[in-house]
């Protein structure tokens, strides 16, 4: 049975939903599942969720703990990556406090904008050690990764490693189920070809096949819920995008609000109020799930607290147990455009279907995107390229730069105004990043 590596397993209830759906295949039941966080106390937490899981379903894992990540990833089949460089406290904090400085407010910052850029940084360092130790000790392993910046991290993984790399994001199949929902079909019935880059691809078909035979087209009846007025308050700004650019985004509102110049402007607080942008979203989830997590730990940790488990709509378990079984999946993965999306550039991390089984994940040709949802693309990718750039060379103009095209900080803020805030942010994350020339 196949070793499975938890590099960040103290993201303790994400952990147990990874787990959840790996255990819950009969062919995976009996798997070596290793444990590994620098937090030995989450780990601990982790640890009892994980025999929890396992009574639930009445297997018999392996499960192992270590703060060593040699000795977990040691004859890894697969790894999964799940963790935060620098904590919500001091890292993510930082990424918002200094830009708010110069009135440059984001919502997530997890991704691109400012805070996107310095995750980055601080966070592809990080995987290259991962790499590295990889190569040495399971260099045939399969890599799923959930951490990001899911883009910059597996571009980075590419160009710098041997090691083979899919990024997973549930944005996708989320999204699918949210707009089946809107328009009041089963998503059972619906079938859809999404593409493009992480938080920024678009369904390019959405559609159902009829009981005769025949497709049906759901675009009309997602803009009907526009014309009906049945927008979700928290949706306002894909649906707007919708009606701008002709198809619907796969990132949530709050996200894309932050990827693109026209939603957040420090002089238009109208437009915060219009499309109902919550700014500061992820510091205030960090601070809601800090105050609910010592009653969930006790919870999680209470032997006589019955745990369901329900497997998830995570793509991780259902790509191991194609490969490990051969029976064919076709999952949305982040990879490395070698021929998949034609209008986007040659070698850049791109977000397409792939089709897994025993042979491995092989992504499928998606051909030219409609050209100005490219265009909108490549705004991101410019930013993507330089981040990148910027962790692999060791150059700090490459951070500057990368903030100058950034979509959202160039609207808000002039070029001195950029360059000292990147200068700050340097200082300010101190030995989170390597040092820049």
């Amino acid at each position: 049975m196949p070793k499975i590596a938890f590099i960040g397993a103290g993201s303790t209830v994400f952990a147990r939903n990874l787990i959840g759906d790996i255990l819950s295949f009969p062919e995976l039941a009996d798997s070596t599942l290793s444990l590994h966080d620098i937090d030995a106390e989450r780990l601990h937490t982790s640890e009892i969720v994980a025999h929890k899981v396992a009574r639930a379903l009445d297997v018999q894992p392996v499960i192992e703990t270590t703060t060593d990540r040699r000795r977990a990833l040691d004859s890894a089949d697969y790894v999964i990556s799940m963790f935060q460089v620098g904590g919500y406290k001091p890292a993510t904090v930082v990424d918002f406090e200094i830009p708010k400085k110069y009135g440059l407010r984001q919502t997530i910052a997890d991704t691109l904008g400012i805070g996107g850029i310095m995750r980055g940084l601080r966070t592809i360092p990080v995987f290259l050690d991962i790499a590295r130790d990889m190569e040495s000790l399971c260099p045939d392993a399969f890599h799923l990764n959930y951490v990001n910046p899911m883009a910059t991290i597996v571009w980075a993984m590419h160009r710098a490693t041997n090691i083979k790399t899919v990024g997973l994001c549930h944005s996708v199949q989320g999204t699918a189920e949210q707009l089946a929902a809107d328009i009041d079909v089963p998503i059972e019935e619906i079938n859809y070809l999404c593409a493009g880059i992480n938080h920024m691809a678009f369904y390019l078909r959405f559609e159902r096949k009829r009981a005769d035979g025949t497709v049906e087209d759901l675009y009309p009846l997602i803009r009907r819920v526009i014309a009906e007025g049945r927008v979700p308050d928290w949706n306002r700004v894909r649906y707007e995008v919708l009606q701008r650019l002709g198809y619907f985004a796969t990132e949530s509102s709050e996200h894309f609000s932050e990827y693109v110049p026209w939603f957040i402007k420090r002089d238009r607080p109208d437009l915060i109020e219009r499309f109902n942008i919550p700014l500061d979203e992820y510091i205030r989830r960090c601070e809601v799930q800090i105050a609910e997590w010592e009653d969930l730990r006790e919870a999680l940790e209470d032997h006589d607290e019955p745990l369901t488990v329900e497997r998830t709509h995570e793509y991780g378990a259902y790509i191991i147990h194609s490969m490990e079984t051969g029976v064919p999946r076709v999952i949305n993965g982040n990879v490395i455009n070698h021929g998949l999306i034609d209008n986007l550039p040659q070698g850049c991390c791109v977000e397409v279907p792939c089709l897994v089984d025993r042979n491995g994940l092989q992504p499928t040709h998606v051909g030219a995107l409609p050209p100005h949802l490219a265009a909108l693309m490549q705004t991101n990718i410019n930013v993507q390229t330089l981040t990148v750039e910027a962790a692999l060379t060791g150059k700090r103009e490459h951070i500057y730069h990368a903030a100058m095209l950034d979509p959202h900080t160039a609207a808000e803020l002039d070029l001195e105004q950029i360059w000292s805030l990147v200068d700050d942010l340097i200082e300010a994350h101190g030995n989170w990043l390597p040092a820049y020339h």
